[in-house]
């Protein structure tokens, strides 16, 4: 996705969480490194993971090449907090898709990126764009599509997204069909940063409200969205299965240092 000379300008430290690749940033260092992306003006994918997608990628090899070569990987849930901490590799704190979508679009008020909002039920984008620039009024949200296009449609809504420009694209279509149709579509997007954000748009657009902060702080966002939204239950059974492995894995000695 980058060089091996821009990698080593833009290193990050990273964690192993059975086996698969996350970086240990806080919210101003995925912020930053995002800003990087972007005025390198080449396609590069940012993945939000979290429990689910460490065990997608574990039986998913075109998914995990993603997150192996994906500039930058944060740690969305606390099931990888949990890990992160039991394997001695602690996050320094939870960057979330839901979270970025806010951050990217008050970058865009203060400095104009352009962010374009593809994904979720017909009319969410919208109206997750509608609520976003009441808060951040000057940002440049240069264009919305959702997510339940036919195949026959994608070659023009390709073109309708490469023509508007944007510096990032803000994906909601589900992990890991966001990230792999992204990544197979880099080069006629023309994005320099596509991101994965799930269920984002939802959020913003009022259709799901998020948890109460103490749930976000307790970990226990996973069963707010649960009672909110019960078809994630299979994902929430994967909970059992991703502490189980952890639990199994052998801890390091010392805790790997931060850069």
């Amino acid at each position: 996705m980058y060089s091996a000379l821009q990698e080593r300008e833009l290193a990050l430290q990273e964690a192993r969480i059975l086996g698969v690749r996350v970086h240990r940033v806080r919210m101003a260092e995925a912020l930053q490194r995002i800003e990087q992306l972007i005025s390198l003006r080449e396609p590069n994918l940012v993945i939000t993971a979290d429990a689910n997608a460490v065990l997608i990628a574990l039986e998913d090899a075109e998914f995990r090449a993603l997150m192996e070569t994906a500039p930058l990987v944060t740690a969305d849930g606390a099931g990888l907090l949990w890990a992160g901490r039991r394997l001695k590799q602690p996050f320094p704190e939870r960057v979330s898709g839901v979270d970025l979508v806010e951050q990217l679009t008050r970058l865009s008020h203060e400095k104009g990126y352009r962010l374009y909002f593809l994904g979720a039920a017909p009319g969410v984008a919208e109206r997750a764009a509608q609520n976003l620039l009441l808060r951040y009024p000057n940002a440049q949200i240069v264009g919305v599509q959702h997510g339940y296009f036919q195949d026959s449609d994608e070659p023009a809504i390709v073109a309708q997204i490469a023509a508007a420009r944007p510096d990032v694209l803000l994906i909601g279509m589900g992990m890991p069909r966001q990230e792999k149709w992204a990544w197979a579509h880099r080069d006629t997007l023309g994005a320099p940063v596509m991101i994965g954000v799930g269920g984002s748009f939802d959020v913003y657009a009022g259709v799901v409200k998020r948890a109460p902060r103490w749930m976000q702080r307790t970990g226990c966002e996973w069963l707010w969205r649960l009672i909110q939204d019960p078809r994630k239950i299979k994902k929430v059974r994967n909970l059992p299965r991703f502490a189980w492995r952890v639990w199994r894995t052998p801890r390091p000695q010392q805790e790997s240092a931060r850069a």
